[in-house]
């Protein structure tokens, strides 16, 4: 994990995209708020997948600015665009990328996801239960 800033520390931002393959890096998550430059100025200077998750932070407009800025990459400069706030969700798309390429990840997404489809057999069933529950008192 790194903090960087495309704005204050450019030289930075561009060795850590550069070198980020070489050591071992395989997909690259980007919070940025504000004008959120950071996952496109690392997607420009890498191979690898990069994730922007647009920050709801005290220099933004309730986080609109940083989602355009994230989605309005330049062809070719693809970065991939989660909610705003939505770090859980990058985490759980860069699995996903992993995972095409190894079964164990494969194996752990899809019991996270069965494991997600349980949870809402589960609420239902709850909420069965207290509706009659309620039908017979």
């Amino acid at each position: 994990m790194n903090a960087l800033s495309a704005h204050r520390v450019p030289d930075l931002v561009n060795a850590f995209a550069k070198g980020a393959a070489v050591r071992g890096v395989k997909v690259i998550i980007a919070g940025a708020g504000g004008a959120a430059h950071l996952p496109g100025v690392i997607a420009a200077s890498t191979p690898l997948p990069v994730i922007g998750v647009p920050i709801k932070s005290s220099n933004s407009i309730e986080g609109i600015d940083s989602i355009l800025s994230i989605l309005q990459m330049p062809s070719g400069i693809p970065v991939a665009t989660m909610a705003v706030d939505g770090a859980r969700n990058a985490a759980i798309f860069a699995l996903q990328i992993l995972a095409v390429g190894d079964p164990s990840l494969m194996k752990k997404m899809v019991d996270y996801k069965a494991s997600l489809a349980g949870k809402i057999a589960k609420a239902n069933a709850e909420l069965a239960e207290v509706k009659f529950a309620h039908k017979t008192n």
